[in-house]
Order: structure tokens, then sequence, then C-alpha cells
């Protein structure tokens, strides 16, 4: 199977936005097999919140929310919800699968498959799964 150039998709989908002019974009990042010791903290998730905001040209808008609960071991784990002024990037990191799940909703565009490669780089992900969407 080729590889894909994320570069030139995320250029397709940046073009399509400025022509199509919808209200936001949602990209959902699912990430595998993670690296357990960086979604297990706090510090490590909030570090990459800010790394990602950076990397997508965002503004934060207050301070990083990050909390570790859940009785069900299947869903138990840090969940973390950055307001952008933008919009808001959410997350969930499962301790139970090593899995992380998470969303980029923004009224301004951005490259959703660089914003995706480097979540996938920074939890050590073994598979990651994206969706881009556009809201109307």
């Amino acid at each position: 199977m080729p590889e894909i150039d994320y570069s030139t998709e995320d250029q397709k989908i940046i073009s399509r936005y400025e022509a199509e002019s919808p209200w936001g974009m949602s990209t959902c990042v699912d990430l595998k097999e993670c690296d357990p010791d960086l979604i297990r903290s706090a510090e490590k998730i909030k570090q990459f919140v800010n790394e990602l905001v950076t990397l997508i040209e965002m503004k934060k808008y207050g301070e990083c929310i990050c909390a570790n609960f859940g009785d069900n071991p299947r869903v138990s784990g840090y969940s973390m919800t950055q307001l952008i002024e933008t919009s808001l990037i959410s997350g969930h990191f499962a301790n139970n699968s090593n899995s992380a799940y998470l969303d980029i909703f923004s009224c301004k565009a951005y490259p959703p498959y660089k914003a995706a490669e480097f979540c996938k780089n920074f939890f050590k992900a073994k598979t990651i799964g994206v969706k881009v969407n556009f809201r109307y």
C-alpha cells in the first residue's frame, strides 16, 4: 500500500475548507497501543496540549483541564479539555486498553493530518485512525 502524502492531503482539506466556508472543522484521532506512562501522566498530557496548540497555530483560552477518573476499569483514565479561541481540543485516555481518543474542533482551518501525526508520535501509538469532518 503506498504511503499517503499528508501535506498534500492537508492542503486539499484546507483548500476545500476555504472554498466551502463551513462553520468549523473537526478531526477525530483514535490512537491504539500508546505508551502507558504518557497517557497516565497529567503533566505529559498538558505538555501535549501546549505543543499541539502551537503546532496548529491556535491560541489557548484558559488552562487545560485534566482529570483522572472512572469507576469502570474499561474506560477509566484521564480526560482532558482545552478551550481555544476558535473552539476546543478534548480527549480521553483509556488505561485498560492504552488508547487515546482525541478531538480537535476549530472554526479556523488547520492541517488535520499533521496534527494527527503529531498526536501519534507524542503518545508513541502503534496505530492511528483519523476522521476529518466539516461542520456546517
